[in-house]
């Protein structure tokens, strides 16, 4: 909180910008986690209980009072539980450019995400109708240097179909990144600390999204048994820019 407050006052003595926006964007939601209870008027828990190998709590959930969120995974008795926020009955929008910084979980057992999904994406047929699952990144520590970017549509049932890129990043599994995705009526572009990672034309939604933030436990992200716990994927903001409607 001290740095945040520090680097707000150089701003407005020096009227040097906090950070860059992307060009012709402007910033019209935001959560910089300050304070020391989460913003219900932004978030919500979502599906709270069991969900795969975990379960999902609102005690994994909390801000450190420093202006970040954490999202936990804890071994509770014979359980584990995460946690997984979203802005579905709060903010929903279409197209823009969505950021957040991230310090990754350092265990494996577990993954990460930030990601975008419609209220109509089980549905099949066109997803620029129904939406798509947009995975602004998923990462696993049993791929330590390996950042995911994943699209799913057509539900997620026999017609599912998605795609994705691995994308090899060194340096991901310490420190705080920023991870972006600029969605437009044409395509998405990922970018990772400002670098273009992937660019796809692939199920371009043309429906409002939600963003949601999770920490979920399966096969994929190793053997939850072998984490050292408790481990956490620390946020410190999540910010949306649109262009002016013209």
């Amino acid at each position: 909180m001290k740095l945040k407050i520090v680097t707000l006052l150089f701003f407005l003595l020096t009227n040097v910008p906090l950070f860059a926006q992307p060009a012709g964007y402007t910033l019209i939601w935001a959560d910089e986690f300050d304070g020391t209870e989460l913003d219900t008027t932004k978030w919500h828990h979502r599906q709270l209980g069991p969900r795969r190998d975990g379960i999902n709590t609102r005690d994994a959930v909390k801000l450190d009072g420093d202006g970040r969120l954490l999202l936990t995974a804890t071994h509770v008795d014979s359980q584990y539980h995460v946690g997984m926020i979203g802005t579905q009955p709060t903010f929903q929008t279409t197209f823009g450019y969505f950021e957040c910084r991230v310090r990754m979980q350092k265990s494996i057992g577990h993954w990460s995400a930030f990601w975008l999904q419609s209220p109509t994406v089980q549905q099949v047929g066109d997803p620029k109708v129904n939406g798509t699952e947009i995975d602004i990144f998923e990462y696993l520590r049993v791929m330590p240097d390996t950042l995911h970017h994943n699209l799913h549509w057509n539900g997620y049932g026999e017609a599912h179909e998605s795609t994705g890129r691995k994308v090899r990043i060194p340096e991901i599994a310490a420190g705080f990144h920023t991870i972006a995705l600029e969605w437009t009526p044409e395509e998405y572009i990922f970018f990772v600390d400002g670098k273009e990672t992937w660019r796809t034309q692939t199920a371009v939604s043309h429906r409002s999204e939600y963003i949601i933030l999770s920490t979920e436990v399966g096969p994929w992200a190793g053997d939850i048994r072998r984490a050292q716990l408790p481990d956490s994927l620390i946020v410190d903001y999540v910010r949306v820019y649109q262009k002016p409607v013209e």
